[in-house]
């Protein structure tokens, strides 16, 4: 692991010309290729070093963070373009996905939290830096604030492991259980903000209208499923609290699911419509993880692989847009399948995605999630059917207004779509397609 730990960390000084833009993104995809020739079906702890090691979980959310990242590299052309400090710019995203990696390979509970809060601060330079008007400080704001308070309790229970267990070792969590409520809830609250569950979600919206095209995509792409990663490797210490008092937030995730899609729908911001259907999908998957079930944790891990490919190209397809309108409103983005019908094959393709039609991993993650939320309470069933109603109802509103309807008269000009950019729709398309005939790759972790 320290290999492609060296590997980025000396991409560093190489990000600081800003001649060698498009050479890094190059090395990024070779870093993953490179991965996945050490990719390991084993679904035990494997490769550990001294504070590092792996297991099919942090696998596939390390690779999907490379994929991710060299992306946002290949759709910032208007960084390189307009030359708004690039160096800079790819110095914040290699430091971010360094923390990233040491997150998600991180086996020590205290070095995991070091690592989750620090990605928090490229993300905030990102929005402050490169955001599109004046309200991104507040969106910072809420973000940093937001994430920080939650994480203080995290930090004090982390002390309380140590104290009381005097080991801080993930994979030995297994064998252990910490009978103490308030312990219970500052383990997880944190992870819930971050994912986040709806009532605490407000920090979400505001930051990805505000975020560049890069933003956007590293925020619905990866550090969403930080919070779930960190439900799933703390929750083994909460099994007792957990069975008992987990309906609550499950019933609160379910309930905002259907009340974020009614949301969703009034939305006239393509950015904020993605952003809300992000904050809905997040609520099965919290639902599905708090019942404990093979199913569950299966399923919720499929669904955030799945909803990082499928959100991050939408994201992308809506800057695509505001790159030639210089606005993000349905109203005046309407009518583009005249100018556009090669780009509205792939909105028809991520929306059909977001909606989880086959043969998206999406659609394995939501039957899955189905199945343990069903299993837990047949009383859910009608929640369940009003959130997957909701999502094709919002995704085929997202496709409609902006696709179909009468041209604004104000469009007068237009330049056409780059090879570059149906490139990026396609990495975000193909995965998403392609991983579901190998499933297993997402439900052998448990074992």
């Amino acid at each position: 692991m320290l290999k492609i730990l060296f590997m980025i960390l000396f991409l560093i000084p190489v990000s600081l010309n800003k001649k060698n833009f498009w050479m890094v993104q190059n090395f990024l995809f070779f870093l993953m290729f490179f991965l996945i020739l050490f990719f390991s079906y084993d679904y035990f702890y494997n490769k550990i070093s001294y504070f590092l090691g792996s297991d099919l979980l942090s696998y596939g959310l390390v690779i999907l963070s490379i994929w991710i990242c060299s992306l946002m590299i290949m759709s910032s052309k208007m960084v390189y373009k307009l030359n708004n400090n690039i160096n800079y710019f790819i110095f914040l995203l290699v430091f971010l996905l360094l923390f990233l990696y040491l997150s998600f390979f991180s086996i020590n509970i205290f070095l995991f939290y070091l690592f989750f809060e620090s990605s928090l601060i490229p993300t905030l330079f990102l929005i402050l830096g490169w955001g599109y008007q004046p309200e991104r400080l507040q969106a910072g704001i809420y973000l940093l604030f937001y994430t920080l308070f939650a994480s203080l309790p995290l930090l004090f229970s982390i002390f309380y492991i140590y104290n009381n267990l005097l080991f801080l070792n993930m994979f030995i969590y297994l064998f252990n259980s910490v009978l103490y409520f308030f312990f219970y809830f500052s383990m997880i609250f944190a992870f819930f903000v971050k994912m986040p569950m709806f009532m605490v979600h407000l920090w979400l919206p505001k930051a990805h209208v505000e975020a560049p095209v890069a933003g956007s995509m590293i925020l619905a792409g990866i550090l969403l499923k930080l919070g779930g990663y960190g439900l799933l490797r703390v929750f083994p210490l909460l099994i007792y609290f957990g069975m008992i008092y987990n309906y609550f937030f499950i019933s609160v995730s379910l309930v905002g699911g259907v009340l974020i899609s009614f949301i969703c729908l009034c939305q006239i911001d393509m950015k904020s419509l993605i952003a809300y259907s992000s904050v809905a999908h997040m609520g099965i998957v919290l639902s599905g993880l708090l019942t404990f079930t093979y199913w569950g944790l299966s399923g919720s891990y499929t669904l955030m692989l799945a909803h990082g490919l499928c959100s991050s190209g939408l994201f992308c397809l809506a800057n695509m847009s505001y790159e030639r309108i210089s606005s993000r409103s349905m109203m005046i983005n309407k009518g583009m399948l005249n100018f556009l019908p090669s780009l509205s094959f792939w909105w028809f393709l991520l929306c059909a995605g977001n909606m989880a039609a086959p043969p998206t991993l999406n659609l394995l993650g939501e039957i899955s999630l189905l199945n343990s939320i069903i299993f837990w309470s047949f009383n859910s069933m009608i929640l369940l059917s009003l959130i997957s109603f909701f999502s094709a109802a919002y995704s085929l509103y997202l496709f409609s207004l902006s696709q179909q309807g009468k041209l604004y008269s104000a469009v007068f000009s237009f330049f056409n779509v780059f090879i570059r950019e149906y490139m990026v729709l396609f990495f975000h398309w193909f995965p998403l397609n392609i991983l579901i005939l190998k499933s297993s790759l997402c439900f052998f972790w448990l074992f």
